[in-house]
């Protein structure tokens, strides 16, 4: 019996499901289309650039994206809203937690119950989204360096970044996909000792922020490779709708935190870092990740401040319950709400679209900061050289899984 021939490779298959933009039979003589990408999902994802060169310079890049099986939006519009947190933190899984507090801060301002959150619970959210900035910002410049050639460092603040994975799955008992901030409240309160376990990390982490800006921000091979490179306009950057530390490099202070006013922030001080061009133009690609490590400073503060606030006036008590708030129905009032945060990466947005007589959203849109920052790429990477395009690509910070639709 003969065995039935499962697949059967066909040339043509790449250009069917990925056609390129470029003809090769219609470049110029010295012009090339190289493919670079697509990369394995726990790096840069399934993007695929087809980039056009003149020699060694970047005439043009076209990003072709592919799928990494989310599918967040048709989920959110078949699960009932409680159940939508676990989808929500595979858009970008390196910062679950500061996705989930956005979720649950829109469904709970369609509900009217926003102001009605216990300040531990605020204060507690806080903690860990800020804790899970860090470890994005972390996975952000650790990875970069190792893009351009610096490993140390990539080993180091991923060192760091395992303290802050331990401890975020003492929290949760996940180390990336937490399901831990509900919909009006949190799945359980902090573990005992959790605070002081905190302390110590923060304590710990302070000296070794300024090995960081020593051995990477100031190194002078890092400079050369990043400097006056990918530079972002403040008025192309504001034109794409790119956000967070991309927006914050090419110099406009805008921090959803500070402008919002969202959850517990507008209690804490804490400053926005903005690129100046320190090394050489505002908004090239040293800026970029110069915000990302004062940020991630600036994280520490708030850290230090929620922890204070935890074991002063909010501390635990035996008859708290962060579930005391949680709805036992969801069922919003018809109405329309867009509501949006300040993630790792940018401005994460949903827009809700609720029928009164469901706790199934009609529509559930995601702005994912990750696909709307890719969108800058081609516009700020010709006439640079093709070992610049990577260095371009990797100070864009984006995650695939709220990249793909």
């Amino acid at each position: 019996m003969s065995q039935a021939i499962e697949y059967k490779y066909r040339p043509e298959n790449l250009n069917e499901s990925a056609p390129n933009v470029y003809d090769e039979s219609k470049l110029t003589r010295e012009e090339m289309v190289i493919n670079i990408g697509p990369q394995h999902p726990s790096t840069h994802g399934v993007l695929r650039l087809e980039v056009v060169t003149d020699g060694e310079i970047v005439v043009d890049v076209v990003p072709h994206l592919g799928y990494l099986h989310r599918c967040f939006e048709k989920h959110a519009e078949q699960v009932a809203m409680n159940g939508v947190i676990p989808f929500v933190d595979r858009m970008d899984y390196v910062g679950a937690m500061n996705s989930e507090h956005a979720y649950a801060m829109g469904v709970e301002r369609m509900l009217g119950i926003e102001d009605k959150i216990p300040k531990r619970v605020e204060y507690i959210r806080v903690l860990v989204a800020e804790l899970n900035r860090i470890a994005s910002h972390f996975v952000a410049i650790g990875t970069y360096g190792l893009d351009i050639g610096a490993f140390t460092p990539f080993l180091w603040v991923m060192r760091d970044r395992e303290h802050i994975l331990r401890l975020l799955e003492w929290v949760s008992g996940a180390r990336m996909l937490y399901n831990y901030i509900w919909i009006g409240g949190l799945f359980y309160d902090l573990p005992v000792g959790f605070e002081e376990k905190c302390l110590e990390f923060i304590n710990y982490l302070k000296p070794k922020l300024v090995e960081l800006d020593e051995v990477l921000m100031n190194n002078k091979i890092f400079i050369e490779r990043t400097a006056n490179i990918g530079v972002i306009p403040r008025n192309l950057a504001i034109d794409y709708g790119v956000t967070g530390p991309i927006l914050r490099g090419s110099g406009l202070r805008l921090d959803y935190r500070k402008v919002d006013g969202y959850s517990v922030y507008p209690e804490l001080d804490f400053d926005v870092p903005i690129g100046a061009g320190q090394m050489g133009q505002t908004g090239d690609c040293w800026d970029r990740t110069w915000v990302r490590v004062e940020e991630v400073k600036q994280s520490v503060k708030i850290i230090e401040q929620c922890l204070a606030q935890l074991t002063g006036d909010l501390k635990r008590t035996r008859d708290f319950d962060p579930r005391e708030v949680v709805p036992k129905k969801i069922r919003p009032k018809a109405q329309d709400l867009y509501v949006r945060a300040e993630n790792p990466k940018g401005e994460l947005g949903f827009f809700f679209r609720t029928d009164g007589r469901s706790d199934i959203a009609v529509r559930c849109k995601a702005r994912g900061c990750s696909f709307s920052n890719l969108s800058i790429l081609p516009a700020i990477s010709k006439g640079y050289m093709v070992a610049d395009l990577i260095a371009i690509v990797g100070s864009l910070d984006f995650v695939m899984g709220e990249v793909d639709r």
